[in-house]
């Protein structure tokens, strides 16, 4: 029989991981709250040097990268403001963003902005990605916690179905759930070729503000898919997403 005490502090631990988890996402909270502070008192410069690593970190809004894209776009980085309308229309696509977008980069038309409902889900369930881990880790804290209280009466087959699949979910959205790799040109001009070295065809010249869905890369170069067929890029001309 299984050791009753050695399994209440496997869960005990468990569970204090939990709590030491959510109060470092409740530090991050507050760091963002100062941030938005710094913003409405127009103290852009001090906003964004909280905004930035958090980005870094992959916690952000959609309020907080239309925030850095006023930032950036003011103190005259295109470059980046474009990155972030890049990400906020991921989060919410819209046509003023767009327009914004053709707007910093001059083009009257972008590629790569069109996206499926699929890929929109996608998308979104990346982005949301700790928090669904989050919450999973909480209802497998609140099964580990009932199973231990319910003591042995109960079948283990199947008491304890619920807290292993919720293990075996948490470690797949953990480890496997993963948005498709895509970049924002952001260099100018670009050149869009067919083969991976100086000799390759050119398909395209282009200038900032396209995306691409990039399928691999090797050594200098990015493999990618430009209108539908695989095409080669510098690395130096596009910014990952």
């Amino acid at each position: 029989m299984p050791n009753t005490k050695s399994n209440f502090l496997t869960k005990l631990l468990l569970f204090f991981s939990f709590v030491l988890q959510s109060i470092h996402c409740q530090a991050d909270v507050n760091d963002l709250q100062k941030a938005d502070s710094l913003f409405d008192l127009r103290s852009y410069k001090e906003a964004m040097e909280i905004y930035a690593p958090n980005y870094q970190n992959g916690l952000y809004s959609p309020a907080m990268l239309l925030k850095m894209a006023f930032i950036a776009e003011g103190m005259g980085d295109k470059e980046q403001a474009t990155l972030y309308l890049s990400k906020y229309y991921d989060l919410n696509p819209n046509a003023q963003t767009i327009s914004k977008i053709k707007t910093l980069t001059g083009q009257a038309n972008l590629y790569g902005y069109d996206v499926s409902d699929g890929g929109r889900f996608l998308l979104f369930l990346v982005e949301y990605k700790e928090i669904i881990v989050g919450l999973l880790t909480l209802f497998l804290m609140i099964s580990l916690i009932s199973n231990w209280w319910m003591g042995r009466k109960i079948d283990k087959s199947a008491s304890y179905w619920p807290t292993v699949f919720l293990i075996v979910v948490i470690f797949v959205v953990n480890n496997f759930l993963q948005g498709p790799k895509a970049g924002l040109i952001t260099h100018s001009p670009a050149f869009i070729v067919s083969k991976p070295s100086a000799g390759g065809e050119l398909i395209d010249q282009v200038e900032p503000g396209h995306r691409v869905k990039i399928k691999s890369g090797k050594d200098i170069w990015y493999e990618i898919e430009w209108k539908n067929k695989s095409a080669f890029i510098r690395k130096d001309n596009i910014t990952r997403l």
